[in-house]
C-alpha cells in the first residue's frame, strides 16, 4: 500500500487555538494520522510587513487574502498588538495533540524572524534560535523533541548541522520528490530529510485557472500514480484547520480512494529502506511561493 504523510505546520497563535481543534477532530474521524510541527514561541506575524518586497508576494497576496485566514489580530501581532506567547498560553492544546495519538515536534520559535533572517545569519544566531524552541518543547512536554520541520523552508548550513547534533530522528526542512540525507556544499548532514513532495493548498488556488472548486481533482490528479517512496503533503493549522477543511476533507477522501495509507512522518520513515540517497540542498523559487525555499537537488 503506498504511503501519503501529514505534515501540519503551525504557525499562529489563532492557528493553535482554533485550527489545531479541528484538524484533530477530523484527522480522528477519517481514521488517518499526521505529524504536527508548532510554533512554540511569541506571534509576531505582523512583522512579516517587509515580505512586500520580495518576489512574489504581491502575486500571492492577490490570489490569497491572509487577513481572511489568519484574521486582522493575526496581522497586527508584534506592531499594533502584543504578540501573544503560543507556547505558554496554549500549551494545553499541544499537549492535547499528543494525548490524542498524534506526532508532535517542532516548526519554530519565532516563525516570522526565522523565515526573514536565517539564510544570512551565522551559527551563533542559528543556535540560539532552534534551542529556545527545543528548550521550549521539553518544558511543555516533558521530553526532547524527535523531528523537526524548518519555517517557509528555510534554512542555512548552521542549521542543518544543528539539527543532527540535537539528534532529530528525521526532519522535513525542503521542497523535493522523496527522502534523503541533505548536503551542504558537499558537507554531508546525518539527519534524513523527509522533504515535502506536493504543491499546498495555498501555492495553487486562484492561479492557472485552479480554483477552490477544482482544486482537489488537480491534486489527485498528481497522486493517481503513487511513487514509491510515497508522498508528504504540507498543510496548515490556518488554512485546512480552517475555511479550507471542506476541501482537505475530499483530499482524505480522494486518497483514500487511490489506495493510500495516510500517515505520520514517524510512521513513514518506517516505510523507507535503510540506505537513503544524497542530494545537495539548493535555493530556488517554488511556483505559488513567495522568495526561495530549500529543495532537494
Amino acid at each position: 500500500m503506498p504511503t501519503l504523510a501529514l505534515k501540519v505546520n503551525v504557525n499562529t497563535f489563532r492557528g493553535t487555538r482554533l485550527g489545531v481543534p479541528r484538524l484533530i477532530e477530523v484527522l480522528l474521524r477519517h481514521k488517518v494520522q499526521a505529524s504536527f510541527f508548532f510554533t512554540l514561541g511569541k506571534d509576531r506575524t505582523g512583522r512579516g510587513i517587509m515580505r512586500i518586497f520580495r518576489p512574489g508576494f504581491l502575486s500571492k497576496a492577490s490570489r490569497i487574502s491572509l487577513v481572511e485566514h489568519y484574521g486582522v489580530k493575526t496581522m497586527l501581532y508584534g506592531t499594533l498588538l502584543p504578540a501573544p506567547d503560543i507556547g505558554r498560553k496554549c500549551a494545553d492544546i499541544l499537549r492535547s495533540v499528543r494525548d490524542a495519538g498524534f506526532e508532535v515536534g517542532i516548526h519554530g520559535y519565532d516563525l516570522t524572524l526565522w523565515e526573514d533572517k536565517v539564510i544570512s545569519k551565522d551559527m551563533e544566531w542559528t543556535k540560539r534560535q532552534m534551542q529556545r524552541a527545543y528548550d521550549r518543547f521539553i518544558e511543555i512536554f516533558g521530553i526532547a523533541a524527535k523531528s523537526y520541520a524548518a519555517a517557509g523552508w528555510q534554512l542555512n548550513r548552521h542549521a542543518l548541522r544543528m539539527m543532527q547534533r540535537f539528534g532529530f530522528n528525521y526532519t522535513s526542512d525542503t521542497r523535493g520528490v522523496g527522502p534523503y540525507f541533505p548536503t551542504w556544499n558537499s558537507e554531508i548532514i546525518a539527519c534524513p530529510q523527509f522533504p515535502t513532495t506536493l504543491p499546498t493548498l495555498d501555492e495553487l488556488i486562484n492561479r492557472d485557472g485552479i480554483t477552490l472548486e477544482n482544486v482537489v481533482q488537480y491534486v489527485l490528479q498528481l497522486t493517481k500514480n503513487p511513487p514509491p517512496q510515497g508522498h508528504v503533503f504540507s498543510l496548515s493549522a490556518e488554512f485546512e484547520g480552517g475555511k479550507w477543511m471542506p476541501v482537505f476533507e475530499q483530499l482524505l477522501e480522494g486518497w483514500k480512494t487511490q489506495g493510500y495509507d495516510i500517515v505520520s512522518l514517524r510512521l513513514y520513515a518506517q516505510s523507507m529502506p535503510v540506505s537513503l540517497p544524497r542530494n545537495e540542498v539548493v535555493f530556488r523559487s517554488v511556483e505559488g511561493c513567495i522568495g526561495t525555499q530549500a529543495v532537494q537537488l
